[in-house]
This record gives structure tokens, sequence and C-alpha cells, in this order.
């Protein structure tokens, strides 16, 4: 019981505080590099640990905790991004941020998960529900727009051109 709420609270599940304190950082950057700014990335982890939380034992005993908590990022960073007003003007953002702005929501996910999370095709794949031929084509698609976005070049190459 809660000494100062009065209310019975769950027991912390056992390694859960261990992996937040440990993974929490690669998370918050794969929910910035989704969302485009860190209290929308502090919400997505949130709300995904959120729900992991009540499965943490499955998990742990699965193996897959970090998985299924990328998994929920992504289906709720994609239900998110299908209620965006999409007139909205992004400004003084970085060139990266821009860039990945521009990419669907599923080419994005794929971004973020396989070369900045660093996923395996499958690891993405089961994150997103889809096949990895799905992943494969989403990738290749994103990366050919993320090659001709305005500044990325310049960013990669500082400055200089090829």
């Amino acid at each position: 019981m809660d000494t100062l709420t009065g209310v019975d609270r769950p027991a912390e599940p056992d390694g859960f505080r261990d992996f937040v304190e440990s993974r929490s950082p690669a998370l918050l950057r794969s929910g910035w590099l989704l969302t485009g700014d860190w209290s929308s990335a502090e919400d997505l982890v949130q709300t995904a640990l959120a729900a992991a939380w009540p499965r943490w034992a499955g998990l742990r005993r699965q193996d897959a905790p970090e998985l299924y908590v990328r998994k929920i990022m992504i289906n709720t960073f994609l239900r998110w991004r299908q209620r965006r007003w999409n007139d909205e003007v992004a400004t003084g953002r970085h060139a990266l941020q821009a860039a990945l702005d521009r990419l669907p929501a599923r080419q994005r996910a794929v971004v973020v998960l396989r070369y900045f999370a660093d996923q395996t095709e499958t690891q993405t794949a089961a994150a997103m529900g889809c096949s990895v031929g799905a992943v494969k084509s989403h990738a290749a698609k994103a990366l050919a727009r993320l090659r001709d976005a305005p500044g990325l070049a310049e960013l990669m190459t500082g400055g200089v051109a090829s």
C-alpha cells in the first residue's frame, strides 16, 4: 500500500527498472527520430513502457522486451501520424529531422528501426507487423527519397560536393 495515497499499487516487475534505465536513451533517440521533438518522444516511450509493464514477466521469459516496446512505439507513432494535421509547417529543425519529416510514416519507421536503432530486417518486420520484403521495399524507397533531400547530402559530406 502506498503510504501517501493509501492505494494498493502493483509491485514493480523484476528487471523492469533495469531495462528502463539501460534502454531509455536508445528508445528516446528512436522516439525523437520518429516524432521530431523530445516531448513527443518522451510521450511515445512512456506509452510503450506503460503497455509493457503488465506483460513484463512474459516478455522477459521470451527474451523480447525491447522488441515489444519498439513495436508498441511504432504502432503508436503510426496511429498518431494518421491523426496529425498535415498542414503543419515545421521550422527550425535540423536537416535530418526535416528529411525524415518528408517520409511517409512506414518508411520513416523502417529508417529509424533499421539504421538508427540497428535492428535487423527480421526484427524491423516483427516490430512493424509486416513482411521482411515490405521492410526492404520501404527501406529502398526511403533511402532514395533521403538521397534527394535538400540539405541532407551536405550534412553527410560536411558541405563538400562529391
